[in-house]
């Protein structure tokens, strides 16, 4: 069943409660996936450094030195900040993708959630609400962030097949559905070079979208790329760097719905997920069309970006 939520904030005053705003949305989802959760979350990238969000199942052993393994890897310096089970590494801008490629060389038992400029990936087995606790993500500010609770059917119950999905340098993807021509696509994208690490359908999505964003779409083009090539039933929430996206599938069996103010956009897969948060009552409320991508960036009006032939 899984439960997805997204919060994108037009108004900077509300960037300090980002992580409380997208928890108590994840919490109310949790009768729609106990399995395991997590959350995205979109902070000011630093103009220096990259980050690359890691986790471990002895974070005591393998984050102890790992940011001195590290630094041979990046060619310069690295931080380590911990949370639990994950760790950010703060590398120098523009190594974080070599990172994930070379991590497990020097530290094979770490497993990369996310990596990017400003996406930071929080994510583990149990009820959103302790997930959520063990991070703190209550406490994280932002601009913008998506979250998940998961029902596992496609997979089994473990960290790496948990939401979100991170294939492309700050770029992730939650989905409620299923997807039958995953195992095809898996290969075809492997075989494009594009980095999958699980069975999980999810994650040929994400790295679906990652694929056509390097051949020179846009996510919206992506998106709307994936009405003809991706087959099932879907609801997708994507984010990147800048912006946060929303398509449905053709048919739109998947329950969904979106909420718009001066100060946000949200989307929850249940009204529930949006009810406190400020000004719900004077929002525009709507659910989104079936094969109709809905794209915002900071700065740009919320439109959507158009219907599927």
């Amino acid at each position: 069943m899984c439960g997805i939520v997204g919060l994108f904030l037009k108004d900077k005053s509300l960037e300090p409660q980002l992580g409380a705003l997208l928890t108590d949305m994840l919490i109310t989802m949790t009768d729609r996936g106990p399995d395991s959760a997590g959350i995205a979350i979109y902070g000011d990238p630093s103009p220096t450094t990259s980050k690359v969000t890691v986790q471990s199942e002895n974070p005591d052993r393998d984050f102890a030195d790992l940011a001195e393994k590290v630094q041979p890897l990046v060619g310069g310096p690295v931080s380590l900040s911990r949370r639990d089970t994950h760790a950010v590494l703060h590398v120098p801008r523009g190594t974080a993708e070599a990172l994930r490629r070379q991590l497990k060389d020097v530290a094979p038992d770490v497993r990369v959630m996310s990596f990017g400029d400003s996406l930071e990936i929080y994510k583990e087995v149990g009820l959103p609400r302790d997930v959520a606790a063990r991070f703190d993500i209550a406490s994280m500010t932002g601009t913008h962030g998506i979250g998940h609770t998961r029902m596992a059917t496609e997979s089994a119950v473990t960290t790496l097949g948990a939401h979100p999905f991170n294939t492309g340098s700050d770029q992730c993807l939650v989905h409620n559905g299923s997807l039958s021509n995953h195992n095809s696509l898996r290969r075809k994208l492997r075989r494009e070079g594009i980095h999958i690490e699980t069975l999980n359908d999810t994650e040929v999505a994400a790295a679906y979208l990652t694929w056509k964003m390097q051949t020179g779409a846009t996510l919206g083009e992506a998106l709307e790329k994936s009405l003809e090539d991706l087959d099932g039933f879907f609801n997708f929430v994507v984010g990147t760097r800048d912006g946060f996206g929303v398509v449905r599938d053709p048919i739109a069996c998947k329950p969904a719905v979106m909420a718009e103010t001066d100060q946000y956009v949200a989307f929850g897969s249940e009204y529930r997920a949006l009810v406190n948060l400020p000004g719900i009552e004077q929002a525009r409320v709507w659910e989104p069309e079936p094969a109709t991508v809905y794209f915002w960036t900071h700065g740009d009006t919320a439109t959507p970006t158009g219907k599927a032939a």
